[in-house]
């Protein structure tokens, strides 16, 4: 009995998904064309009825003016019903709302409340942001530790500015014992991920500083580590 229930509301479920299916994908597709005021008619009603991927997209869609007003209080309405199921770019794009006052009062902690979801959900960017308010004390009390663990989840993904921070940690020994090995491998993967000129020529500067400090020994196990170094 107990599996004939289960069954019936699979199916009961892929019948409902199905449904929602057809509309959120007409809705993409007039969004991927640029028809935003059929996309925004599309998503709304399902949003409404709880739709997480209709609601950030609505979100997005307002936060940037597109067919519309631009309207950052909208933005956010809509942000905060898919970053409460969950969402985490919603939840990533709720938090650099609170960080810099958009459609909300600025509110550094709660910016760090909703960093903290999406970088738990494994969200680069919302990891490096974390980081970012452990190391200036933004919303958290200043905490190099805590900094060096979001700035090295991060890094680990292979994030640029993720890399050039931690290896500035590690050759000021900040939240991490102080490594030049460690901070010339960071910056040495930073100069080969950052397409920005300006920010390259910045992790090319900064790792020839460190290299300055370095033993040829050391110089060559910080390439060989870099060399060796896969994203997570």
């Amino acid at each position: 009995m107990i599996k004939e229930m289960t069954i019936a509301l699979a199916l009961a479920t892929a019948v409902a998904s199905a449904a929602v299916a057809g509309p959120y994908d007409d809705g993409l597709a007039a969004y991927d064309k640029g028809d935003y005021a059929t996309a925004i008619t599309l998503f709304r009603p399902l949003a409404n009825q709880g739709n997480l991927l209709a609601q950030y997209k609505l979100g997005f869609i307002f936060s940037q003016g597109m067919g519309v007003a631009q309207d950052y209080t909208q933005a956010v309405i809509w942000y905060r019903m898919a970053a409460n199921q969950g969402n985490a770019d919603a939840q990533l794009n709720l938090g650099n709302f609170y960080r810099n006052g958009r459609g909300v009062q600025q509110d550094a902690a709660q910016a760090v409340a909703w960093f903290r979801k999406a970088a738990d959900q494994g969200n680069v960017d919302a990891q490096f942001n974390l980081g970012l308010a452990y190391r200036n004390g933004d919303g958290v009390p200043k905490d190099y530790v805590q900094a060096a663990i979001w700035e090295r989840k991060a890094a680990d993904q292979g994030d640029a500015a993720a890399q050039i921070n931690l290896a500035f940690m590690y050759e000021n020994g900040q939240g991490v014992p102080q490594d030049y090995v460690q901070a010339h491998m960071w910056s040495n993967l930073a100069v080969s991920r950052y397409t920005d000129p300006t920010d390259r020529a910045d992790a090319v500067k900064q790792r020839d500083l460190v290299a300055a400090k370095m033993t040829p020994a050391q110089i060559a196990e910080a390439q060989r580590l870099a060399t060796a170094w896969k994203p997570k």
